[in-house]
Formats: structure tokens, C-alpha cells, sequence
């Protein structure tokens, strides 16, 4: 039984990591600590700010 939860538990954190879902968190943990008094974006306007930052940042890349 601990072994399926233990792999259900990696399959989850995979799918997470691979569709970004874990950046919102980062970010929002990360926001708590540098700006504790500013209000958190919704997950919404949070990819929307991302958006634009790599719109107006953009990187090269060989792919």
C-alpha cells in the first residue's frame, strides 16, 4: 500500500513539474516572502503577468 501511494505521490509531482501547475506555487511562496504586505495575484492574473514577461523577455533558443 505504501508503495502505490509512494508512486502515486512521484506520478503526481511529474505531471505537476511537466505542465508548470508548481510554478504558481513557487511563486506564490516566494511573493509571501519578498512582498508580505502586497495581496497575491490569482492563478488567472498570475499567468498573465508570466505572458507578458516572456513576450517582452524573450530567449533564443535552438528548438
Amino acid at each position: 500500500m505504501r508503495r502505490a501511494a509512494r508512486w502515486a505521490g512521484a506520478v503526481r509531482w511529474y505531471l505537476r513539474e511537466l505542465t508548470g501547475e508548481s510554478e504558481y506555487d513557487r511563486y506564490c511562496d516566494r511573493h509571501r516572502q519578498l512582498h508580505p504586505e502586497c495581496p497575491l495575484p490569482t492563478r488567472r492574473e498570475y499567468e498573465v503577468l508570466r505572458t507578458h514577461h516572456r513576450e517582452t523577455h524573450p530567449q533564443s533558443r535552438c528548438c
